[in-house]
């Protein structure tokens, strides 16, 4: 089954932020935010257990638990499994250190065995107040968390959760399996294998307004020759691209910030909200099957869709081309 076939809609919710990413969110914050998601229609949602070691889980459980299972697809990944016991030293999270210190305090251990993904799924569904999952990626088996040893990681998850997932697939315990990473050489890896198939994939941060010429020269035309979709993760650049200060989970450089100005003045030139930017120019593309903008605000769900509603100019498209700020190679939305 294609993601494009199994999702209900192009716009999702990533609970990324919900694991207290950045900040300590107030529970009554983040469970108002899933609710706002709902009311404005979105029924696809997407978590991990390392969003706050097992945080988000928890909270979009609390929510979604109350809602008719049917309703909605759930995606959530494997390579963590969350502990009882609580960390006593600072974690080792790559490139991402830091990133959900306010989150839980529970011990993660970074596994992509078979016995492990099936712990993880099994804890995933008891945080989840769920008795199924209809997505399972797995995680981050790339450069930024495990440097130079993500070839070793990738084996582990290829011997390991590639085959407990297919296998799941192939018994109707879950839909979909794919990767969900940051990074681009691990799809391209799996789709240069003979076996096992992935569904899709989840891309984060790969394919947005800032970051989309890697993506273009290899992994997007062999998914779309191969017929695979994406899931386009961190559409803002962790928050740069909607008025926050991050990119890449760290406070942006000075030329991000520069080239963030550039995009955003041309935006407004034509009246143009940078969020529709930032979300149509990444469902363009036709190997996108749908984008999932984190939130932890229910005020910036209204924002999210209206902007994927909103109608931008051809001309705004034009412009940017012309002012070289998108790849001459990039899709861009119809009638640009």
């Amino acid at each position: 089954m294609s993601l494009t076939h199994l999702l209900p809609g192009r716009l999702g919710f990533g609970t990324a932020p919900l694991g207290n990413m950045f900040r300590a969110i107030p529970d009554a914050e983040a469970l108002a935010t899933v609710e706002a998601a709902w009311e404005h229609g979105i029924r696809y949602y997407d978590t991990a257990p390392f969003y706050g070691a097992g945080l988000a889980e928890e909270r979009l459980g609390e929510v979604l638990s109350a809602k008719p299972r049917d309703s909605y697809v759930l995606s959530t990944k494997v390579g963590r499994v969350i502990l009882d016991e609580h960390e006593t030293a600072a974690r080792d999270l790559g490139e991402k250190g830091g990133l959900f210190e306010h989150g839980n305090p529970n011990t993660m251990v970074h596994e992509w065995t078979a016995e492990a993904t099936e712990r993880s799924i099994e804890d995933s569904l008891k945080r989840l107040g769920t008795d199924r999952l209809d997505i399972v990626w797995v995680h981050d088996i790339a450069q930024d968390f495990h440097g130079d040893q993500w070839l070793q990681k990738f084996e582990e998850a290829r011997t390991g959760a590639f085959r407990v997932l297919s296998r799941l697939r192939d018994e109707g315990v879950i839909k979909a399996w794919g990767l969900g990473v940051n990074r681009t050489e691990p799809i391209e890896l799996t789709l240069a294998l003979d076996e096992p198939r992935p569904d899709g994939f989840l891309l984060a941060g790969r394919y947005t307004l800032l970051d989309h010429e890697h993506a273009l020269q290899r992994l997007l035309p062999a998914a779309q020759a191969q017929g695979v979709d994406m899931v386009v993760g961190g559409p803002y650049s962790s928050g740069v691209l909607a008025g926050g200060t991050h990119f890449e989970y760290q406070q942006a450089p000075a030329h991000i910030v520069e080239r963030v100005g550039e995009l955003k003045a041309l935006a407004a030139a034509h009246g143009v909200s940078i969020k529709a930017a930032a979300l149509q120019f990444a469902l363009a593309h036709p190997a996108s099957a749908a984008v999932i903008p984190g939130a932890t605000r229910p005020g910036r769900i209204a924002e999210d869709t209206a902007a994927l509603n909103e109608t931008v100019p051809a001309a705004f498209w034009q412009d940017l081309r012309a002012a070289g700020l998108v790849s001459p190679a990039a899709p861009l939305p119809a009638g640009a």
